[in-house]
């Protein structure tokens, strides 16, 4: 079993591998777009077509793979196919229906693959066919098969590859009646035969030929003499001297004059200065506009002659000399001459470092004069010692990606340029230190992009522009003072920068495009861009946005104005602050009412305040706060009036008693009769005899007692009534809620139930829950125990009131007064009637 499980293991990865080699690992590897219309399945190792794609597709790309055939089924499936890329394979074989089912095809790539002969009778049902590239296959030959005669929609040809050696006379017959777009040869490194009247037949707008002549350079006066008579609206030769420099006699171009060439091309090879002379003089008596000379390898010939070449009458619309390694190719005229009759000149990428005095006098008639890519320094490019010349027509000056750090003496050098209107100094150094500046009025466009800005930029940059780009270029902070001299700016680009914020007093009266991508600003308030009145179209996307109310309300109302129009929202836009948030869309953001509306924040404050405060009000006047506050007030300014609390001294009094008005006749002839007739008698205080005259009543009470061991609440239906009775209630309920109501005495006269009692005393009701009280008998026969009972209480009147005695389960204590014998007995807990 244990091996079973281990060669098991081994298959499985083998199947692994395998699935990975053949590159059909858990899922298609193609990318298929919404709509299921394009899938590129570009570079994935693929050795044969996926059979799981959508049958709707219209667009397929299997470039760059491993396929080395086409069979009949690999695209039977796809009836709506309109374009098939399969270039850059190992394809040798197609069989000949494999597109019978794609007759809606219109562009076909099958270049770069092996293919040993030119694809004749696939090509029948494809009579839709735009555009067919057959070339870099190993066929050997150019020939095109009948089947071309059909193609009558097509537009672009390629064909060729390596291995032809031959251009033969009829090779392109079947094509002779169909006008081409586009039409491209490519030939093996060394032609060895080109047969006279072989392209005469040719019927295209751009020729393009990959022909190399090391070998055989007097084809070229053959080809261009077939091609004469024809327009021609590009001619380009590819490598037309492959390995060897052309050192001959014979001005190979002599033929250019007879052929109607608006654009002229020169891609790759060897080209030295005699070649380029005998171009330069052959299009001097052409109909030439454009010379292009790209990636050619420039030399000068050993025997170079000391004579002066001049090109002064050498007129061309634009001249773009590119990625020419030998900076020496623009002084192949000393004298600069085959500048001075170019409307636009291009010197891109030649690695020259300065420009001569003399070069500058010879441009009088260039118009836009780009020279980008080099290694040009500002004192290079511009010498005080030279005399520079106006350059009276020239309106575009680029100069980007080169070594400038200064940018004034770009300003000194463009000064005499009257009609200079857009400059690019992109990919730089510049913008890092503070300079003055001079420059032309005509200035509409400045183009700073990646460059190394401050602010101190903007003391040198002309205030007549009307679009300004200083986007990926570091840039922290702006200079306000400039946009209010810069009035006829309309654009600006400041993308991707560091800016961290947006004045609310940016003014400009005129600005309508802004951009401001990618910088690192969290916020932007509602008034942000108010003094920005022509505003139109705003890019503001890829920011770390704080989602607050003010972020909120800001493209709210951007939104809701017609006016101006956020260009890449919301895909854009996102959350960075708060954590919560991040990563989420701002249009997702979208925070309630109250949270953001401040006047709605502050109605709902106001009113939620003042229903707690109605509703306490309404709770102190159900339970008589007021009253308990003025109680306390009383008690506080009685204490203040004191003094001092005196705590130490002996009590004057056994008793303060408390009774309302009705019951005075009972205490006066009963209760004190009782107390104070004992040996020795009970001191007694009741308001009537004892208050102190013209002292405040609410004194007299809390005196009187603080200054009783005990105080007796006579209750009774008129006590509950009486205010002063509740006063004397109240303050002898503070006094108790601090001796745990053992100097409290209730003695009920009447039938009061605990209920008859105000709500305010709700510690006395509890009291009165728990506590022993006494009940007046209205027998005669109960009325001795009663007097006992209340002695017991309140103790011997020999103590001094210094006595602190238990209220509950108090023993009796031998009674000193001349009253009936009754038995000592335990004080126990009653209850009010009605509780």
């Amino acid at each position: 079993m244990e091996m079973f499980l281990h060669y098991g293991e081994l298959v499985w990865y083998c199947l692994v591998l395998l699935a990975l080699a053949t590159g059909k690992w858990c899922q298609n590897p193609c990318q298929v777009d919404k709509e299921q219309k394009y899938a590129n399945c570009q570079g994935q190792n693929l050795n044969e077509v996926p059979k799981d794609l959508p049958i709707t597709l219209e667009e397929l790309n299997l470039s760059c793979n491993w396929l080395y055939q086409i069979t009949a089924d690999d695209f039977s499936s796809y009836t709506n196919l309109r374009a098939l890329n399969v270039s850059f394979n190992n394809i040798s074989t197609i069989e000949n229906n494999s597109f019978v089912s794609n007759t809606l095809l219109r562009n076909l790539t099958l270049s770069n693959n092996s293919l040993m002969e030119m694809p004749s009778v696939l090509l029948e049902p494809l009579v839709l066919l735009e555009s067919l590239d057959l070339s870099n296959n190993l066929y050997n030959y150019s020939t095109l098969g009948k089947v071309f005669k059909t193609l009558v929609n097509l537009q672009r040809l390629s064909i060729g590859g390596p291995f032809v050696s031959k251009v033969l006379k009829g090779d392109f017959v079947p094509i002779k009646n169909i006008s081409l777009q586009r039409f491209a040869l490519k030939t093996k490194s060394s032609l060895k035969l080109y047969q006279s009247r072989a392209f005469s037949v040719l019927n295209t707008k751009i020729l393009i030929l990959d022909i190399a002549l090391d070998k055989n350079a007097k084809a070229l006066p053959l080809i261009l003499k077939d091609l004469a008579g024809k327009s021609l609206d590009r001619l380009t030769f590819e490598n037309l001297f492959e390995y060897t420099y052309y050192t001959g006699s014979t001005n190979l171009f002599f033929g250019l004059p007879d052929i109607n060439i608006r654009e002229l091309v020169f891609y790759g090879g060897k080209v030295n200065d005699k070649l380029l002379q005998l171009i330069l003089e052959s299009i001097l008596i052409s109909r030439i506009q454009n010379l292009l000379l790209l990636s050619v390898d420039f030399d000068y010939t050993l025997n170079r002659s000391k004579i002066d070449v001049k090109m002064d009458k050498l007129f061309l619309k634009n001249l773009v000399i590119k990625d020419v390694m030998n900076p020496d190719i623009l002084t192949f005229d000393r004298t600069f001459t085959w500048f001075g009759k170019v409307r636009n000149l291009f010197i891109i990428n030649v690695n020259f470092n300065f420009v001569q005095c003399d070069a500058w006098s010879q441009m009088q008639n260039v118009e836009t004069l780009d020279i980008s890519n080099n290694l040009l320094l500002g004192s290079y490019l511009y010498n005080p010692l030279c005399k520079y010349s106006e350059l009276p027509k020239l309106r575009k000056f680029t100069a980007a990606n080169n070594n400038l750090k200064y940018l004034k003496p770009i300003s000194l050098l463009t000064a005499n340029w009257p009609k200079l209107s857009s400059l690019d100094l992109s990919s730089n150094y510049l913008g890092s230190q503070y300079e003055n500046c001079r420059w032309t009025s005509n200035i509409t466009t400045l183009i700073l992009k990646y460059n190394i800005l401050s602010v101190g930029v903007f003391t040198c940059l002309p205030t007549s522009v009307h679009y300004l780009d200083l986007s990926f270029s570091h840039l922290e902070s702006l200079n306000m003072d400039y946009f209010k001299n810069a009035t006829n700016l309309k654009k600006l680009n400041l993308s991707y920068n560091k800016l961290t914020l947006i004045s609310s007093e940016w003014r400009h009266p005129h600005l309508q495009v802004l951009f401001l991508d990618g910088n690192i600003f969290g916020v932007i308030d509602k008034g942000s861009f108010n003094n920005l009145p022509q505003l139109r179209t705003l890019t503001a996307g890829d920011n770390p946005y704080h989602c607050t109310c003010d972020l909120y309300s800001f493209f709210s109302d951007i939104l809701s104005n017609s006016k101006v129009s956020l260009a890449d929202w919301p895909q854009a836009y996102y959350c960075y602050h708060p954590q919560q948030l991040r990563d989420t869309r701002v249009e997702s953001y979208t925070p309630g009412s109250v949270e953001c509306d401040v006047r709605l924040l502050v109605a709902i404050t106001v009113s939620a305040t003042a229903a707690v405060v109605i509703f306490c009000m309404i709770l102190c006047w159900r339970f008589d706060a007021p009253w308990y506050f003025r109680m306390t007030c009383h008690i506080v300014k009685s204490k203040y009036r004191s003094r001092k609390a005196n705590y130490g001294r002996e009590y004057l009094y056994h008793a303060f008693v408390s009774y309302s008005h009705s019951d005075a006749d009972w205490v006066r002839g009963e209760l004190l009769y009782r107390l104070e007739s004992c040996s020795p008698p009970y001191r007694v205080c009741i308001h009537e005899r004892d208050f102190l005259p013209g002292k405040w009543i609410i004194d007299n009470i809390i005196d009187n007692i603080e200054n009783s061991r005990k105080t007796i609440f006579v209750l009774s239906h008129n006590f509950v009534n009486s205010e002063w009775c509740n006063y004397e209630l109240y303050f002898a309920h503070q006094r108790a809620i601090g001796h745990s109501f053992e100097d409290v005495i209730l003695v009920v006269k009447e039938n009061v139930t605990l209920k008859d009692l105000p709500k305010r005393f709700y510690k006395l009701r509890k009291m009165l829950r728990r506590k022993t009280y006494l009940e007046w008998p209205s027998e005669p026969s109960k009325q001795h125990f009663f007097w006992i009972q209340l002695k017991n209480i309140l103790g011997s009147p020999s103590n001094g009131g210094q006595d602190v005695l238990s209220v509950m389960n108090e023993p009796v204590a031998p009674e000193p007064c001349p009253v009936s014998e009754v038995p000592l007995t335990t004080y126990s807990k009653m209850n009010l009637p009605g509780n």
